[in-house]
């Protein structure tokens, strides 16, 4: 990371960083894992979803790492997907890698509606 922009991320943002990168795994993960299981984890609504909150996370960490005075708009936008993505994984409360993505898009959705504010 250049050294300037480095002193300009703080430990919140930090936090945020690694909850979004967190989120962009964990999403890509169970889309892999909603495939396998077929059913309603393999609907097109919901694989769209996780592979949306995947890339809004990714995009949003991206933004932070450089610097970007844009941040608090990705961050924005990954909070609200992050919170449909975990309202629609929380529906497939059966399945504890289900809960376990849900949970995690919960806490990047706290973290990036933090970061936006």
């Amino acid at each position: 990371m250049p050294h300037g922009i480095s002193h300009r991320i703080d430990e919140a943002m930090h936090r945020c960083i690694d909850e979004c990168l967190e989120c962009h795994r964990v999403c890509l993960a169970t889309a892999a894992h909603c495939l396998e299981a077929g059913g309603r984890h393999a609907e097109a609504r919901h694989l769209t979803l996780l592979l949306d909150c995947a890339e809004i996370c990714q995009t949003s960490a991206n933004f932070m790492l450089r610097g970007s005075d844009e941040h608090k708009r990705t961050c924005a936008a990954c909070a609200a997907v992050c919170q449909r993505c975990a309202e629609e994984c929380a529906r497939l409360a059966d399945d504890p890698v289900m809960q376990d993505c849900a949970e995690t898009c919960r806490r990047c959705a706290d973290s990036c509606e933090a970061m936006a504010a």
